[in-house]
């Protein structure tokens, strides 16, 4: 009995260490990932997003949701950084058994300690396209126009028609009732309501006469039910985001076409927000855990976005070769960029993208390239060891250049350690700069290198485009898995017209809710259903002539009367839609 106790307690011995040294390895593997501040969980669309079936409403939008939702939606994929689909990924069972693969060896870089000598070319270029919008004096409208151009509203207005008469619903939608729909949309970020028939109820609380008398409340609603974006018989099974691929195409065109022409340029992550009522939702282990659609975005350091790109997980988008799926989208957007020329752009993304290997590639189409790197992404470059460098002062620095490709990885001593990588810009020169510190309390002067710095002014653009949207995001939404993303769409051509406004128009400045606004209430005034609206519109337009919002004076072709002294004129306010004077504009918008 003795010896057979003996065996069984050697048994558990061994199956305690077999454990522990399996429990040291995921430990080790969580240490080494402990500078992730965040972990972003992202949803993809169904496996049948192109389904005809995936269009249909599944119930009241204000109503309890949870039981409402189609199968689909509710079996949605919820994907991790870096990750396929989720799907069976786990599962031994059912993954297919993996042939062992030869290892290549590859040739290792050559440090050396020396500051980086950049023979990329500089920033010469200057942007035609702007002095052209600068000339033509475009009011926020017009502005906003050149993404939601006259090609894309009628493009809308026509699958939308297609799919209700295919669904044997003659809807008859006008370009002038979708622009209605549009104000109203833009409307809900800045006034929202609980449920969105409040703004046609006649309860004094709630009524809101600028929408209830641009149109009737079951038109809105039937136009919203059968909004489209694709044809379904034209739709690619391997895109999950095939039912808004149309518009995705046409929005990125236009956001290169009138893209600021800038040197610096920002990379990154915009999470578009998901409403459904999901389990997932319940993930939070401490972290800063979003559930969304995560959208790859190419911003200018301002924050308007010129490339973007929902993210499908590596199962429907093949990364690069040797390259992860983040390093792959900055690829494609740096090709966007250069349909406009081969120019020496410089683009800064953070440490969920760069590795010296991207940065060689980068360096080779002749584009600068900066952004902090994680350690196991230097190739083994041989910088002090980040304890040793913590002892010394704060400020202190280590860096090697690589000898062929002269390419720079930096480790800076901050309030903690950061590694930076660059293929075009260097230490020198090392300027001092003001940190704060906690133990004094007191802020004190640090040495910073060049590239450093540089970074960390110009890293911040996708942020800025994410802190506009998220301020008046559109509000309403449908049931359809991708209403949500089309609300993005929305805010992110808005932000874009405003970036244009602040940088064409510096005399006339305006803040995002004033160009919002504007936008809306032209929309919904000059697009209004006039033909129902008995004496409600004499009453509108006469409470809108003096509310000091959003009045341009604009240029006519055709010469009318002016409203106030009525003699021929040229120019009109774009608000009112009547003829007045430069000398009569004030006078008539006055009480």
């Amino acid at each position: 009995m003795a010896s057979t106790s003996r065996r069984a307690c050697a048994g558990r011995c061994a199956r305690l260490k077999v454990r522990s040294s399996k429990l040291l390895k995921v430990l080790n593997s969580l240490e080494e990932e402990a500078d992730d501040a965040r972990e972003d969980i992202f949803i993809s669309p169904p496996k049948n997003a192109s389904g005809d079936f995936t269009d249909e409403d599944s119930g009241d939008e204000d109503g309890q949701r949870g039981t409402h939702l189609p199968g689909t939606m509710l079996h949605a994929t919820v994907v991790s950084e870096d990750s396929g689909t989720g799907e069976d990924k786990d599962d031994p069972e059912l993954q297919p058994a993996k042939k062992r693969q030869k290892t290549v060896v590859k040739p290792q870089r050559v440090w050396i300690k020396r500051d980086l000598q950049p023979n990329l070319g500089s920033w010469t270029a200057s942007d035609p396209h702007i002095e052209y919008l600068k000339s033509q004096e475009l009011s926020p409208v017009g502005l906003f126009e050149l993404f939601l151009d006259e090609e894309t509203i009628n493009f809308i207005v026509s699958e939308t028609n297609r799919y209700a008469w295919h669904k044997n619903v003659n809807l008859g939608l006008t370009a002038q009732e979708l622009k209605c729909i549009l104000g109203i949309l833009i409307l809900s970020g800045y006034i929202s309501y609980p449920r969105r028939r409040m703004f046609w109820e006649t309860s004094p609380d709630s009524h809101h006469h600028l929408v209830a008398d641009a149109i009737r409340r079951d038109r809105f609603e039937l136009i919203f039910s059968y909004l489209h974006f694709a044809d379904n018989n034209e739709l690619d099974e391997s895109d999950r985001f095939a039912k808004v691929r149309p518009l995705i195409v046409r929005m990125n065109c236009n956001f290169k076409k009138h893209a600021p022409l800038e040197e610096f340029y920002s990379f990154g992550e915009s999470m578009c927000e998901y409403f459904g009522h999901r389990g997932s939702k319940q993930l939070n282990t401490g972290k800063r855990i979003r559930l969304a659609y995560k959208i790859w975005c190419g911003t200018t350091s301002r924050g308007y976005l010129v490339w973007f790109e929902p993210s499908q997980g590596t199962l429907f988008t093949k990364p690069n070769k040797g390259l992860d799926l983040g390093s792959s989208m900055v690829i494609k957007f740096v090709d966007a960029l250069q349909e406009r020329g081969c120019l020496p752009y410089h683009i800064f993304f953070d440490k969920a993208f760069t590795s010296v290997r991207l940065m060689s590639i980068l360096r080779k189409k002749g584009v600068k390239a900066t952004g902090t790197v994680r350690e196991y992404k230097t190739e083994r470059c041989p910088l002090k060891d980040p304890r040793e460098l913590k002892k010394m002062k704060r400020g202190s620095f280590d860096y090697k250049v690589d000898e062929h490709e002269e390419i720079i990885v930096c480790r800076w001593n901050d309030s903690h350690m950061v590694n930076i990588c660059s293929n075009a810009v260097g230490i020198e020169p090392v300027k001092l700069t003001s940190r704060y510190s906690g133990a004094g309390k007191t802020r004190t002067q640090v040495h910073q290198p060049s590239l450093v710095r540089l970074y960390q002014e110009k890293v911040g653009g996708v942020g800025r485009m994410d802190q506009n949207i998220a301020k008046y995001k559109v509000k309403i939404r449908g049931m359809k898995w991708y209403s949500s993303f089309i609300g993005y769409v929305i805010d992110a051509a808005l932000n874009n017209a405003w970036q244009l406004h602040r940088i064409c128009y510096k005399d006339a400045q305006v803040d995002l809710l004033a160009f919002r606004r504007y936008v809306a209430c032209v929309y919904l005034e000059t697009n209004a259903d006039t033909s129902s609206q008995g004496r409600r519109g004499r009453r509108l337009e006469t409470e809108s002539r003096f509310d000091m919002i959003g009045h341009w004076i604009i240029h006519q072709d055709k010469r009318t009367r002016c409203a106030l002294c009525h003699s021929q004129t040229n120019t009109r306010c774009e608000k009112c839609q009547k003829g007045v004077h430069a000398k009569c504009f004030r006078k008539y918008h006055i009480r």
